[in-house]
């Protein structure tokens, strides 16, 4: 993925997050806005590597690191499922076919290994 298109999914999808909860700019505040899009840097290149090795494994266990790391910073684990969410909204068209539907598939099976049984 080129880093231009890395961007500017990684900024919109962190733009949209604060914009449907605003009360994170009174938590976190620009900081966490920051912190916000380059995880979603962190996201995406986890997905590279996962479609990289074709082992959508590799995505689910990153979610679950990151789970651990994030909660332990007060960070819900339903916003770590909404980013996913997100994300699945604006990669569409933003990457070639192939890798689009292995990185959804990669953010499914993510969603529902952290969303409560």
């Amino acid at each position: 993925m080129k880093l231009e298109i890395k961007n500017k999914i990684a900024s919109e999808t962190a733009k949209s997050i604060y914009a449907a909860y605003p009360s994170l700019w009174e938590r976190f505040g620009e900081r966490g806005f920051e912190h916000t899009e380059k995880d979603n840097h962190h996201h995406l290149d986890h997905l590279e590597t996962a479609y990289s090795l074709n082992d959508e494994k590799v995505f689910v266990d990153y979610a679950i690191w990151l789970e651990t790391v994030l909660t332990s910073r007060n960070v819900e684990t339903a916003l770590i499922i909404d980013n996913f969410e997100r994300l699945q909204k604006v990669l569409p068209g933003n990457i070639g076919k192939d890798e689009e539907a292995f990185m959804l598939r990669c953010l499914t099976s993510a969603i529902a290994v952290l969303s409560p049984s």
